[in-house]
């Protein structure tokens, strides 16, 4: 791995999304090979200095990537992670159209319905339709977690009182389903997730347009972090 490989894939990443910007640089040195099959990561300790997380992070985004068989760790004087021989296959992206678009339509589409519907005087039943919904996200399993996240999303687009904006969400929520069942289901990044959502609904309940709109950004993000990592 050569030393100008590592400065351009381990940099710090954003605070907002450290756990899912932290895997996707993973991801990223192990794709592109920076990081060749059956060689050592850099150290937990030398991967938090660099990309600039807790050491925290670092762990969880490993042992996600072990849980899902990419790399192993080893134990002894030459112990480490190393890169996993042989790794899952994925489907490439490119199956499902541009990754770029699918993920610039949302983010347009979904950061302005979370707007809108906080810019909204929201009735009691669409209060309480918000609530029933982040609750759903919040106790799901993670068998059920990305139906219970799409109708959290759906609730939200219909908040804005525009059939047109839901029903272009539903179908770019489809799109971007297509792409997220063929990356795995990390326990961090749902955890992480669902604070995010409170975040969401709570800008949108309290009447706060430009937080909701902030929140639901850095929300994408990660997903899009993750989407890149595993796909590209």
């Amino acid at each position: 791995m050569t030393e100008h490989a590592q400065d351009a894939l381990f940099r710090p990443v954003r605070a907002g999304n450290a756990f899912e910007e932290t895997v996707e640089r993973l991801m990223q040195s192990i794709r592109l090979g920076v990081v060749a099959p059956g060689e050592r990561l850099p150290s937990e300790r030398e991967l938090a200095t660099r990309l600039g997380v807790s050491r925290v992070t670092v762990r969880e985004a490993i042992r996600s990537l072990q849980e899902n068989h990419f790399v192993e760790s080893r134990r002894g004087r030459y112990g480490g992670t190393f890169v996993n021989e042989v790794l899952p296959k994925s489907a490439p992206a490119k199956e499902f159209g541009d990754l770029h678009d699918v993920l610039t339509l949302r983010r347009v589409l979904e950061t302005g319905a979370a707007e809108t519907a906080a810019g909204r005087s929201l009735g009691p039943a669409e209060r309480r339709g918000l609530r029933a919904r982040l609750e759903e996200a919040s106790t799901s399993t993670v068998a059920e977690y990305r139906r219970k996240d799409s109708r959290l999303h759906l609730a939200i687009a219909e908040a804005t009182g525009s059939a047109a904006l839901t029903a272009a969400v539903a179908e770019s929520r489809m799109r971007a389903n297509e792409l997220l069942d063929h990356i795995p289901l990390l326990e961090p990044n749902l955890a992480h997730s669902n604070a995010q959502h409170e975040r969401v609904i709570a800008s949108i309940l309290d009447g706060d347009p430009a937080g909701a709109r902030r929140a639901m950004a850095e929300h994408l993000d990660g997903t899009a972090s993750l989407l890149r990592g595993f796909l590209v």
